[in-house]
């Protein structure tokens, strides 16, 4: 794909400083799992060699729903973390603890550890008696991306050890448009798909629920349970301070959307940080 030069320019200026908006990860949320990376596949297009260690902490915080169909929203603060191994290991509060088992140019794969939080109804919910509290749990996730310049394709899987049930996963495609040498925005959709087991454990209404409450059962099965649209922008400050923040809109479908648990089938994320960082070749 042909790009005008001082695109290309701008994308190598960006992507040198490296562009992982690295936001606290937290599941489920309306922000798409490529925005929690957005940016890194990007790099190697440009870098031959990434240095030996890379390291960036800040302070974020993020604003979104209490969980999967809430009309309730909350702001969660934190730190960030991320500390990247030439193109082989890392950690961070967006990816988790990650091996990139497969890494060239243009492709990383690989597997990683995160944390999911669970959920935890509002009193609407309870009252009504439909769902139940998914207890927190770390997560394991497989991932793979691909860059066919400017574009990056990127699909990933994931199941929790304890706490929610089943799997998930997303298909996304995102790229970078049009800045300038200090200003950077990634732009891209996601699909995401869950198997009967979570779909359940998220959506649905058990038997004996229904029953405590004078309600039918709801059973939701395996399909696609949303899509969406998410940004992430970078304001290179200077060579070590950059702020970066990340947008999204995200909306229920299937069974996800006919839930009696699901109250709003539109929701959005919004997280911002703050970032310092710096490299030892």
């Amino acid at each position: 794909m042909k790009l005008p030069n001082g695109f290309k320019a701008l994308v190598a200026v960006a992507c040198a400083a490296g562009l992982p908006v690295a936001v606290q990860a937290q599941t489920p949320s309306p922000l798409a799992e490529w925005q929690f990376s957005g940016g890194v596949p990007l790099r190697g297009y440009f870098i031959e060699k990434p240095p030996k260690w890379e390291y960036e902490v800040g302070l974020a915080f993020a604003i979104q729903p209490k969980y999967d169909g809430a009309k309730d929203y909350r702001i969660l603060p934190g730190p960030t973390v991320d500390i990247r191994y030439r193109d082989i290991a890392f950690v961070s509060t967006g990816e988790g603890l990650g091996w990139n088992i497969l890494h060239g140019k243009t492709y990383r794969a690989g597997l990683a550890l995160t944390y999911d939080f669970g959920r935890r109804l509002n009193r609407d919910a309870k009252d009504r008696g439909l769902g139940s509290n998914v207890d927190a749990a770390p997560e394991f996730k497989l991932f793979a991306e691909y860059v066919w310049f400017p574009v990056v394709f990127r699909g990933d899987v994931r199941r929790a050890i304890g706490g929610y049930d089943g799997v998930v996963g997303d298909l996304s495609v995102y790229l970078p448009v049009v800045g300038s040498e200090k200003f950077f925005v990634l732009v891209g959709p996601t699909v995401t798909y869950g198997n009967t087991s979570f779909q359940q454990e998220f959506f649905g209404v058990s038997g004996a629920q229904a029953q405590a409450r004078g309600v039918q059962p709801f059973v939701a099965e395996s399909g696609l349970k949303s899509y969406g649209l998410g940004s992430n922008a970078t304001w290179l400050i200077n060579d070590h301070w950059r702020l970066n923040g990340s947008l999204s809109a995200n909306r229920l479908i299937g069974d996800a959307a006919s839930s009696p648990t699901t109250a709003r089938k539109t929701q959005y994320g919004f997280a911002l940080s703050l970032d310092y960082n710096w490299s030892k070749p």
